[in-house]
């Protein structure tokens, strides 16, 4: 275990898609082969991804985070609101608020639901956030294809404030 990637709470079931699942999979695959630079995160998201429920895109409640979900977040120390939207690797940017799932923080969202309280350890100290709603999930928006799921609707970019291009 490393401080700054160890998950650490109250184990509550998580829940990935099985679509999420096959591409989180071969994300760690390829990461493991290719790079030892964040091999931490990978195994970290490899933890996470074994101890999830996969279910079908369908079949996932609506409050669940799951790949390119935007959700409001929480600090629980400073009271502040923040919005992400969680994403792959290759579309993170810290400046429109898309975090890679390879993030620790990426990494302690997915699969959560909304109410959940997530704590984990980064050199500073202990952080504590508590998901207060999903804004957006593609697959209760029913966005099939892979370019519809990184776009959230236009009320959730004016909510969020955000440009999507």
């Amino acid at each position: 275990m490393r401080s700054g990637t160890k998950t650490m709470m109250t184990r509550r079931r998580i829940f990935i898609t099985d679509d999420d699942m096959a591409r989180l999979r071969e994300l760690v695959r390829r990461g493991k082969m290719a790079s030892r630079r964040d091999q931490d995160h990978l195994d970290e998201l490899q933890r996470e991804l074994d101890l999830a429920e996969v279910v079908g895109a369908g079949e996932v409640l609506s409050d669940v985070v799951t790949m390119h979900s935007t959700l409001q977040v929480r600090d629980l120390d400073s009271g502040r609101s923040m919005v992400y939207t969680i994403v792959f690797p290759v579309d993170a940017d810290i400046e429109k608020k898309r975090i890679s799932v390879l993030a620790p923080v990426g990494t302690a969202l997915i699969g959560y639901r909304a109410g959940d309280i997530i704590e984990w350890a980064t050199p500073g100290g202990t952080r504590r956030l508590q998901i207060e709603k999903v804004l957006f999930q593609p697959e209760a928006a029913g966005a099939a294809d892979a370019r519809s799921r990184r776009r959230p609707p236009p009320e959730v970019v004016e909510v969020i404030g955000a440009r999507f291009a």
